[in-house]
């Protein structure tokens, strides 16, 4: 994938995740009732863990899905490193919150694991971001091939080494 397609890709998922906590936020602040399919959104909405010191956990992932947004649309190497840091983080955290609602709070939100899925996705693309340029890559697989016991032993095809002495085979 290319750093442009990886750009674009994340900053799509961003934006999808901004949609989504902001849908979260909206109804929270309006009282409204969630559009849900599984009954356990307003379970996991309603419970103590939608929250951290008195911010709604919804409000963190808008924050940090700017942030995804902000990396995604810059270059260079601490765009890259910040949407990693982030992401990671996000991942991580996605992944408690998860084990929350399944173990603690027994219910699932539809929306979250929406969430959860598109910082996944955030993850495995902003990792995919940091591995090195393909000529970088390509540079290295080279070297890295040129330096295997296996392909030093073996002289160019065609030569024999100096010295050794060319045998038949018995019949």
């Amino acid at each position: 994938m290319s750093e442009r397609s990886n750009r674009i890709a994340s900053g799509a998922l961003a934006l999808v995740g901004i949609g989504i906590t902001v849908y979260l936020l909206s109804v929270r602040a309006s009282g409204a009732a969630l559009s849900c399919t599984s009954g356990g959104c307003e379970t996991v909405q309603s419970s103590p863990y939608s929250e951290i010191f008195g911010l709604p956990v919804a409000a963190l992932g808008l924050v940090a899905y700017v942030v995804l947004l902000a990396a995604a649309l810059a270059r260079g190497d601490l765009a890259q490193l910040i949407g990693a840091v982030v992401a990671l983080a996000a991942f991580a955290f996605s992944a408690y919150l998860v084990v929350v609602q399944v173990l603690v709070i027994g219910a699932l939100c539809d929306w979250c694991l929406a969430s959860d899925a598109v910082t996944t996705g955030l993850a495995a693309l902003a990792l995919l971001r940091l591995r090195p340029p393909d000529e970088t890559a390509q540079a290295w697989n080279a070297a890295r091939r040129s330096a295997s016991p296996s392909s030093s032993a073996r002289a160019p095809r065609g030569r024999r080494p100096k010295g050794s002495i060319r045998t038949r085979a018995s019949s």
